[in-house]
């Protein structure tokens, strides 16, 4: 009885232990219930491209995510809370280890070039203030630094005129680099079915857009999507709300 309720207080003062973190994308990973943003960086989103050093469509956001897998690999993560992240609905700010590792996952993410900094404004800016980490990665050009892209916060928001970044980016093709890097036509990447699409009647109720899953019944007549999500909760984590008429459509199905 006493070993049994040696291991019961063991694995109540490190629930984490037993649990593995769930890559999400480029910057976000799941350990039980909780999704930790990492602090301190934005990472592509999972649908966003980028242009690679040979001037060729480069699916960037998928390979962020699977570069935080290759960074966390069978290992255990552990995150420091801190707090609500500002823009990530649902999302914890993270300041995340890998065990075994003396640095951050955060800086990790950084030095690779798969992220570029954000400068928070909180108390936790000195733990995650990773500028000379990402100087490093760009004059390096590790990452997304070797191709032409820009930051994830201008793709979400459809900036289509923002700073163009990266040793690949031409002055003289500027119109066809921003073509690639916002198109009209998004790609969906494999296994992210859901639709969105920035419309101005949601932000009535705080929402950037709506999204519609496969089973609504107007799915495939809907307008070329702004963003591909792999879950609704990913969705909502966003910012969009599930459209109206495909909520009808689900409670009638």
């Amino acid at each position: 009885m006493r070993i049994l309720s040696l291991l019961f207080l063991l694995l109540v003062a490190n629930p984490a232990s037993a649990v593995e973190a769930i890559v999400k994308d480029g910057d976000t990973i799941q350990i039980g219930n909780v999704a930790y943003k990492l602090a301190g960086l934005d990472a592509p989103e999972v649908d966003q491209p980028c242009v690679d050093e040979h001037a060729d469509n480069w699916t960037c956001g998928v390979e962020a995510r699977d570069q935080l897998v290759k960074l966390i690999g069978k290992r255990e993560v552990r995150c420091e809370d801190l707090g609500e992240d500002k823009i990530y609905k649902n999302r914890r700010a993270g300041l995340c280890s890998v065990v075994g590792e003396t640095g951050s996952l955060n800086q990790a993410v950084i030095r690779s070039g798969y992220a570029v900094s954000v400068e928070p404004s909180d108390k936790a800016s000195a733990k995650t203030s990773f500028k000379p980490d990402e100087t490093a990665a760009k004059d390096n050009r590790q990452g997304l630094w070797r191709g032409c892209f820009v930051t994830p916060a201008e793709f979400r928001g459809k900036a289509s005129d923002s700073p163009l970044l990266g040793s690949a980016c031409r002055s003289d093709k500027d119109k066809e680099l921003r073509a690639a890097l916002f198109p009209a036509d998004l790609s969906m990447p494999a296994g992210c079915n859901i639709r969105a699409k920035q419309v101005r009647r949601a932000k009535f109720t705080g929402h950037v857009g709506v999204y519609l899953i496969p089973q609504c019944q107007n799915y495939a007549t809907q307008p070329k999507p702004d963003r591909w999500f792999c879950s609704e909760d990913d969705a909502r984590a966003a910012g969009y709300r599930k459209a109206l008429n495909c909520q009808a459509s689900s409670r009638r199905n």
